[in-house]
């Protein structure tokens, strides 16, 4: 008894994933960063564990909720300018969305 691999069908999954993942983290990172310059900086409020330990303290997230403020009153960019960043931040993000739906739908579909 032997077992045969079909070593073309491995590489274009290895392919299909690696390019599928560097898509998503890019598009994501652009996103992120069309989202800041839109002067939406992201400010996530860290998460308390079961045992009390936090990230950062309440006075460090004043600190950074303060500072993405003034960031975001430094913006050089026009209000028009804001909008079309913003836009595609949401895009950017749309199309990591579609990337996920895209492998999701080859998953399910191409058995």
């Amino acid at each position: 008894m032997s077992v045969a691999v079909d070593w073309l069908a491995f590489v274009q999954v290895f392919v299909a994933a690696l390019v599928a993942a560097s898509t998503v983290v890019a598009f994501y990172a652009i996103g992120l960063r069309l989202l800041v310059r839109a002067g939406r900086v992201p400010v996530v409020v860290p998460a308390t564990f079961t045992d009390a330990l936090t990230v950062m303290t309440p006075k460090e997230q004043k600190r950074a909720a303060k500072a993405a403020k003034k960031a975001a009153k430094k913006n050089p960019l026009s209000p028009t300018q804001k909008r079309i960043a913003l836009v595609g931040a949401y895009a950017a993000f749309a199309v990591c969305g579609l990337v996920v739906l895209g492998g999701l739908l080859l998953i399910l579909f191409n058995h």
